[in-house]
């Protein structure tokens, strides 16, 4: 019972309504979030190698993952990816007298802030909110603390060689399809979507993001620049559940979806994988939709605002 509350918690709606993608994010205490600090638990960082090293993650029992459980034994190795030095887009080690980040705060052209509240520092370091992950350090990923991206969900209705939508049998609901790229770091299928820069509208962002992954192109520019510049529909914004996640230094996101209702402007392209996808396509939207970290319960939002099968 205590593990079907904690599920049927973290699939709850979003009750926040749906608002349209402006020059600035959302402010943090508007945000919605299908994934509760103290609610939900670690599933895809716990208990396995730490991807692309040799890094094995302490061992972390479901009960333990929150950090107001005790947990005396809990020493988790660090790891700090060794290609991650020197890089523009990451931040220096710690601690260092000479970088000081401003935790919690929007730190130059980098955000430091959580979508989830303030987070807490301890010995000098960011502690994940969500709780332990059997890993501290940065992993792989290039900030200490959240880590933001951006994710275009891009959709269009199922139509049959005729032309017209096509429903499920079983709900009686159109089918929704959205283009999902096939990353080549877990070759998992994904949203595709991607780091927002230093000083980078989340806007900017999601239409790079997608033209690189899904259009690797530049024919339909206008088209484009117009289909993502009429807006978005906001579905969420906060913490993902990734597999690069540390004690330290975690992925959030913001995500929109932008809906092509008649398949006639994106829903007509072609789509070919760029930049770091293995593979692109246009798929099917339903339960049984595998993507990584938690993204489906990211995609079931944007079935549940269209009113479509899920």
């Amino acid at each position: 019972m205590r593990n079907l509350k904690f599920v049927v918690l973290l699939l709850l709606p979003i009750l926040l309504s749906s608002v349209l993608i402006s020059s600035k994010s959302p402010p943090v205490q508007m945000m919605a979030a299908l994934v509760k600090p103290g609610v939900f638990r670690h599933v895809t960082c716990l208990n396995n190698m730490y991807p692309r090293s040799g890094v094995l993650r302490f061992p972390v029992a479901e009960e333990q993952v929150f950090w107001s459980e005790p947990y005396v034994e809990y020493c988790p190795p660090s790891y700090t990816a060794p290609h991650i030095g020197g890089q523009v887009w990451a931040d220096a080690p710690l601690p260092s007298e000479t970088f000081q980040p401003k935790w919690n705060h929007n730190d130059g052209q980098v955000n430091r802030e959580s979508f989830h509240g303030a987070y807490e520092i301890k010995d000098g370091l960011p502690r994940n909110p969500i709780g332990r992950t059997g890993l501290s350090g940065r992993g792989s990923l290039g900030r200490w603390g959240p880590n933001h991206a951006a994710d275009p969900i891009v959709t269009r209705w199922k139509r049959n060689s005729n032309g017209e939508i096509v429903d499920n049998a079983a709900t009686g609901k159109n089918i929704l399809q959205m283009v999902a790229i096939q990353r080549s770091d877990n070759r998992l299928w994904a949203i595709p979507g991607g780091m927002v820069d230093p000083g980078e509208n989340v806007s900017a962002t999601l239409k790079r993001e997608f033209t690189e992954e899904a259009l690797n192109f530049t024919d339909n520019a206008n088209m484009v620049e117009k289909f993502f510049t009429e807006g978005g529909v906001h579905i969420y914004s906060g913490y993902v559940d990734d597999f690069r996640n540390t004690d330290n230094a975690w992925m959030e996101t913001t995500a929109l979806n932008f809906h092509d209702e008649d398949g006639s402007q994106v829903g007509q392209l072609k789509l070919v994988a760029g930049d770091d996808a293995a593979n692109v396509r246009w798929t099917d939207v339903g339960s049984s939709l595998k993507l990584h970290a938690n993204h489906a319960d990211i995609v079931r939002e944007v079935a549940i605002k269209r009113d479509a099968h899920w």
